[in-house]
């Protein structure tokens, strides 16, 4: 019986070696270019974790590649983004041999090392998104990604200095930033695919709060809701705080308290009655919420009615 367990590459050497790559010129941080890379860990479906940053931006890539149960395609200009810890996986088809272009910036956490970007890249939630989540990149975003990721590299060729891993950390701070930019870009061009998500997101919401089982299945999580929709949480978040400037948590305060005001409105159920059909366990947690959310306790806005 086949081993289960991921193929793990714990440092940026260890993947240069697995890949037929010279020894990289810098342990912490690696430029590579992807027709450099003589061969993957295996032709059958791979599944690895790496040790450090991936950021990848792929071409013609003929394979394809598996973050949970979501398969990719890459097409032209894409760019992925993989943190220390993810299980993803490469799937060939059989007889082929793996072929690509491109580029792959790997970073090790401890280039972060007492630098303020150790903290900030946590907030980069791009890192979060599946692999079918990729960033989809125009010819001149392209060229600026692969600009900077080349910067990066002759900083490390050149003789290290005192200013060495300053000057790498502003130009990857950088392309990050742009790649936020670039994926705020997308969520908002890409308006047939995002909006049907809204919708779906709408009609998800609207069936969960009318089912009758509310009371014994609790609120909803937004891993649940993400679930649904077949995306990352992240990848959901950061849409919806583009597309309506509020969190998958919010949009569900929202749908809950629109099922509250229509109870306290159009029936005579008690505050903790409605509170426990809509999934509360404690009446004093739904009366708080909408208090917050509205300025108002459930009896005050009951009362607003009469």
């Amino acid at each position: 019986m086949p081993s289960t367990q991921p193929y793990r590459i714990k440092t940026i050497s260890d993947y240069h070696q697995v890949t037929g790559l010279p020894k990289p010129e810098h342990p912490l941080i690696s430029v590579i270019n992807f027709e450099s890379i003589k061969h993957l860990p295996s032709k059958k479906p791979t599944r690895i974790v790496f040790g450090f940053y991936s950021i990848s931006l792929k071409r013609n890539f003929n394979a394809k590649m598996k973050y949970g149960q979501q398969e990719y395609d890459f097409d032209e200009g894409t760019m992925s983004f993989i943190s220390p810890g993810q299980v993803f996986g490469i799937e060939v088809e059989e007889g082929k041999a793996i072929t690509h272009s491109g580029w792959l910036l790997l970073v090790h956490p401890d280039f972060f090392w007492n630098t303020a970007l150790a903290k900030t890249i946590k907030r980069y939630e791009y890192f979060d998104y599946s692999v079918h989540e990729a960033l989809f990149l125009s010819d001149k975003e392209e060229t600026m990604i692969i600009n900077l990721m080349q910067n990066m590299a002759l900083e490390y060729h050149s003789n290290i200095d005192k200013f060495s891993q300053d000057v790498i950390i502003a130009q990857l701070e950088l392309l990050l930033t742009y790649s936020e930019r670039f994926y705020n870009r997308q969520f908002i061009t890409r308006k047939i695919t995002n909006h049907k998500i809204l919708e779906r997101l709408e009609t998800i919401l609207t069936e969960y709060f009318d089912n009758e089982n509310l009371a014994e299945k609790g609120l909803p999580s937004v891993k649940y809701i993400a679930d649904t929709l077949n995306v990352s949480a992240g990848y959901l978040s950061g849409l919806l705080k583009t597309l309506t400037g509020q969190s998958t948590q919010q949009l569900i305060h929202d749908k809950l308290l629109e099922k509250a005001k229509e109870k306290l409105s159009t029936t005579h159920l008690s505050v903790s009655e409605i509170a426990y059909t809509l999934g509360f366990e404690h009446p004093q947690s739904f009366s708080k919420l909408f208090k917050t959310k509205t300025k108002l306790s459930p009896v005050e806005f009951r009362e607003s009615f009469n």
